[in-house]
């Protein structure tokens, strides 16, 4: 998939994934390649940008945790903020499908 796509829904796909479990950096990765079946895949170098990105804007804390396999991980956290900015950019998203659907019609991605 071109990059670019991925750009524009980063951050809303990684909310997303928070809003449903707190989650560490390797974690967010993973769970997006498998949702996405291998379409969305973010390298450590995306991802931990946008992550501080979404924490110095409130919509994410990261606090140190002890995994299941005993290593300490730093895990973010959705905070209300960032809930706020989920629908809003699920919203933009809605909009942003429903302008595209109407150029060249049928569904964008499926």
């Amino acid at each position: 998939m071109d990059k670019k796509y991925m750009a524009v829904g980063s951050s809303m796909l990684i909310l997303k994934l928070l809003e449903q479990q707190d989650m560490y950096g390797y974690q967010i990765i993973k769970e997006l390649e498998i949702r996405s079946e291998r379409v969305f895949t973010l390298k450590e170098g995306t991802l931990y940008p946008l992550l501080h990105a979404l924490e110095q804007d409130g919509a994410v804390i990261c606090e140190q945790r002890t995994a299941e396999n005993g290593r300490e991980r730093k895990y973010y956290i959705i905070t209300e903020s960032g809930r706020k900015l989920l629908q809003d950019k699920l919203k933009e998203w809605d909009s942003f499908q429903t302008a595209v659907n109407q150029v060249i019609g049928g569904a964008v991605f499926g």
